[in-house]
């Protein structure tokens, strides 16, 4: 199992709850790979000069050199560091403060350098096989998003003003997670973050340690597979699937 996280501060509220998480994982017997991406110093930033250019004039192409790297194993250590331990997890809990209504940049960052083309999704060089959704090299790794935001708890509600939250980390869950095949589970957030005292952090914790407890029990979201007829060779849904509905709930089975 791996837990990373993205807080500078690790006596903050989410240093607290990464720590009793992975006690409550222990305790029940589960061997937890950590990335702390502050403490680690992990560098989030796509840089030219990591990639391979083929040629110092030639433009960067971002996708096609983090495919390159990957296949021919010349992955940065930092990199290939984060996917060894993302290849030995049978469940990725991902743990941040939703900053602006997003991951801190740190974590982003995480992403957007280790789940690259020929190692998160992409095409298999021998069967042509487009490895996404249903087919994606995560097919069977489960995901927890572990969250503390400002917001009270109504307002991320279905008529909330933030939006519902399962909607409002849509590109997390489905783009991220389901894209790259793996089985995205409801998020787990501690709303009114700032105002959390020692009863309510006590209550907080023992909700997450339940959790889990129960991670390979739960369902899933039930996202649509892209590949069994739900959608079109152009990525949209169906004439037939949900007639006449629109917006982020139609990719729920």
């Amino acid at each position: 199992m791996l837990w990373v996280s993205a807080h500078p501060e690790p006596e903050s509220l989410t240093g607290r709850l990464r720590r009793d998480g992975i006690a409550a994982l222990h305790r029940h017997g589960h061997t937890v790979t950590q990335s702390d991406l502050y403490a680690m110093g992990w560098d989030p930033v796509v840089r030219a000069e990591n990639l391979d250019r083929r040629g110092t004039d030639a433009p960067v192409r971002v996708t096609a050199a983090g495919r390159r790297a990957q296949l021919e194993g010349a992955q940065c250590d930092d990199v290939a560091a984060e996917q060894e331990k993302l290849r030995g997890a049978d469940a990725v809990i991902v743990q941040f403060p939703l900053w602006w209504y997003g991951m801190p940049a740190m974590l982003k960052g995480w992403f957007d350098r280790v789940f690259v083309s020929g190692f998160a999704f992409g095409t298999d060089p021998v069967t042509g096989r487009r490895l996404r959704f249903e087919q994606g090299p995560f097919r069977g790794t489960r995901a927890l998003v572990v969250t503390t935001l400002g917001d009270r708890p109504a307002s991320i509600g279905p008529r909330g003003k933030s939006g519902e939250l399962h909607e409002l980390l849509f590109g997390l869950l489905h783009g991220t997670f389901a894209y790259t095949g793996m089985a995205p589970l409801s998020p787990w957030a501690l709303p009114s973050a700032d105002f959390t005292d020692s009863e309510s952090y006590a209550a907080a914790a023992q909700s997450l340690a339940r959790r889990l407890e129960g991670i390979f029990d739960e369902a899933p979201l039930p996202y649509r597979e892209q590949f069994t007829g739900d959608y079109t060779d152009q990525w949209e849904l169906q004439p037939d699937v949900r007639p006449g509905e629109t917006g982020l709930s139609v990719h729920l089975r």
